[in-house]
């Protein structure tokens, strides 16, 4: 196996993010268009959340007969920083892969929002990314 291959070898760099006045029937669009399943929130090019498709779901839950129409209305109740994992943990482009993998096994969440220098966003790593990276290696 490789060692200490950047995580901006296997990170999403064409991705979708939002700024926090974002309405939450629209971030759930995106998820559903672009089949996505986390989206970083930014302001300024600096991460302030993420939030994923299942913490928008869990507000629908149970509500799943209602049109899109009164189900959107039910989602922009709520605010995305009502929503969203606030300062999430991020990670740098240069962060190894065995480091990010070390990350992931210890928490509970599936994406980890990447880094330059800078703190700019330039893309989202998934434990889905990792899977499929180690698969390669195989």
């Amino acid at each position: 196996m490789k060692q200490r291959v950047p995580v901006s070898q296997i990170m999403a760099k064409a991705l979708i993010a939002v700024s926090t006045n974002k309405k939450l029937s629209e971030v759930n669009q995106l998820f559903i268009e672009y089949n996505i399943r986390h989206i970083p929130v930014v302001e300024a090019e600096t991460v302030v959340g993420i939030v994923s498709s299942n913490d928008i779901l869990k507000i629908g839950y149970g509500v799943s007969d209602l049109d899109k129409d009164a189900l959107d209305a039910i989602y922009d109740a709520y605010k995305l920083t009502d929503v969203m994992t606030k300062n999430p943990i991020v990670v740098k482009d240069e962060t190894s892969i065995k480091d990010v993998a070390e990350i992931f096994s210890k928490q509970q969440f599936h994406s980890l929002p990447v880094v330059n220098k800078d703190n700019e966003l330039q893309g989202i790593v998934t434990t889905t990314d990792m899977i499929n990276y180690l698969i390669a290696q195989y």
